[in-house]
């Protein structure tokens, strides 16, 4: 029976078919398995004032019951992950190995924000001048909301929710509507846990509802991840508009592969960097830089039958490497960029256009892709493709492997592997780019550190989750004390020096 997914407001699944509707495909098989809604300007209208209603007395929630119901929803998700990596894998094709990995890297973020009361704890300073203190708070700025894109409908939602949560924010999630249905489960197991009708709501969702988001006087802050040119449109509509933003974009990750490095190392690390999750992930890696012609060619040797031998199906075999992309249309863009670099004359290795699983003829599969002698001209070296190809480009020394780096639009995410601590820490201090790994081909922080890139990866100030997401979530307020003392001084006109 076909699904429909819809909203989450005010504590309710809200919303029919009658409605705007778009389908939601199973990138498997390319059937269409429902429909989801494509909320109107009214129905976010709706989910602000639902959770509008209900911020003042969240906010004045204590911290520790905040946690207590967050406590509470960490332990409903462990309980049903695997229910939760099945909805994943069925909408968005990843493989469950690969779904359960982005929940448990999603409830790290839930453990992270269930020490609101300690994350929350002000400054004070006693006898900043005679007989008065200071001291600081953090409130919750009020309503806030999440756009969060399709290839990690959960993990990247819980980058941003549990700490605005804990913070004392309502929040408003517009999920991508290609994988709408793990909002709406997370809604309602956040309202299992005790969370109060018209904290967090879920709107479904096409242009029409982002932009009734960033204008909406009441949303206080907004925070997106997905491509460069959204990720700026966003930033720049929704601080226009007053408020706060964290936008993160795209990326296109480098790992430089030093001539001391453990070339096995390195090339089982390629293979899950650049491969995992068929490529459509913003930390991924697309970009190898070997360091010299004897470590290029080491490396492409050991790398060829590796990627020729990638397991390609669908996401519930537990065979599989690597699943199909997420639709039609975007397995269409990631073939036009192979085809671009065969005419922009880079070698293709291993061609991944022609495979073709039987059984499943119509799903949005493709093999993975191996370029070699790339240079930096080329489109497939310059855009991000958010698909399973790997470029390799070489070069003579370490300079020009920093200098390529350093070079490129994006910052988000780079590595290098070496066993020289002299080269990690000069490439680790040199490099622009926000996420470094050292011999860690995917170096997304943990929850109790942030997450951001530089350059055109990120639009705003604060990184996202850790102790940048609780700068983001509120507002700081100093408040300067003196109590009477039946001593009076009589009125003072300098500007106070204490």
């Amino acid at each position: 029976m076909s699904k429909f997914v819809s909203h989450f407001i005010g504590g309710q699944i809200v919303g029919s078919p009658a409605g705007r509707t778009a389908p939601i495909y199973n990138p498997a098989t390319g059937l269409e398995t429902g429909r989801v809604a494509l909320a109107s300007v009214e129905e976010v209208n709706a989910a602000v004032a639902a959770a509008a209603a209900a911020a003042p007395g969240w906010a004045d929630t204590t911290p520790l019951r905040r946690a207590r119901i967050l406590n509470r929803f960490l332990r409903i998700i462990e309980e049903r992950i695997d229910e939760l990596a099945a909805v994943i894998t069925d909408e968005h094709g990843k493989v469950l190995s690969d779904a359960i990995g982005e929940i448990q890297r999603g409830m790290e973020v839930v453990e992270f924000a269930t020490a609101a009361p300690q994350l929350l704890k002000s400054e004070m300073s006693e006898n900043v001048g005679k007989g008065v203190d200071s001291h600081a708070l953090r409130q919750p700025l009020g309503v806030v909301a999440g756009i969060t894109p399709f290839n990690f409908p959960a993990m990247v939602p819980m980058w941003m929710f549990p700490v605005a949560l804990a913070c004392g924010n309502c929040f408003i999630l517009k999920p991508s509507e290609r994988d709408p249905s793990v909002a709406v489960i997370l809604a309602g197991w956040l309202k299992e846990a005790g969370l109060p009708d018209g904290v967090f709501n879920v709107v479904q969702g096409d242009k029409e509802a982002v932009d009734a988001l960033l204008v909406h006087p009441e949303v206080q802050a907004v925070s997106f991840v997905g491509s460069t040119p959204i990720a700026r449109y966003i930033y720049e509509t929704s601080t226009a508009h007053g408020k706060r933003c964290q936008a993160l974009g795209g990326a296109k990750n480098h790992m430089v592969i030093m001539p001391d490095a453990d070339i096995d190392q390195a090339v089982d690390a390629l293979m899950g960097a650049a491969y995992g999750s068929a490529g459509e992930r913003c930390m991924a890696i697309s970009v190898a830089v070997p360091v010299g012609e004897g470590t290029a060619n080491a490396l492409v040797e050991k790398l060829v039958p590796r990627v020729r031998a990638l397991r390609v199906g669908p996401g519930t075999d537990p065979d599989s490497d690597m699943g199909p992309l997420v639709t039609r249309q975007h397995r269409h863009k990631v073939v036009s960029y192979i085809d671009q670099g065969v005419a922009a004359g880079a070698k293709l290795l291993v061609d991944g256009r022609s495979l073709r699983l039987q059984g499943y003829e119509e799903g949005y599969f493709l093999g993975g892709t191996l370029f070699d002698d790339v240079t930096p001209a080329m489109s497939i070296y310059l855009e991000e493709i958010f698909g399973p190809v790997l470029a390799v480009v070489r070069v003579p020394d370490y300079k020009t492997a920093a200098d390529l780096v350093n070079a490129h639009e994006f910052g988000n995410g780079t590595a290098i592997f070496t066993r020289d601590g002299d080269a990690a820490r000069e490439f680790s201090h040199r490099i622009k780019v926000g996420m470094v790994g050292v011999n860690v081909p995917i170096p997304v922080p943990m929850a109790f550190h942030s997450f951001g890139g530089w350059k055109a990866s990120l639009f705003g100030d604060h990184h996202m989750h850790g102790p940048e997401g609780v700068r983001f979530y509120t507002r700081l307020k100093t408040i300067t004390t003196r109590w009477p003392t039946g001593i009076r001084a009589g009125a003072e006109f300098a500007m106070p020096t204490m």
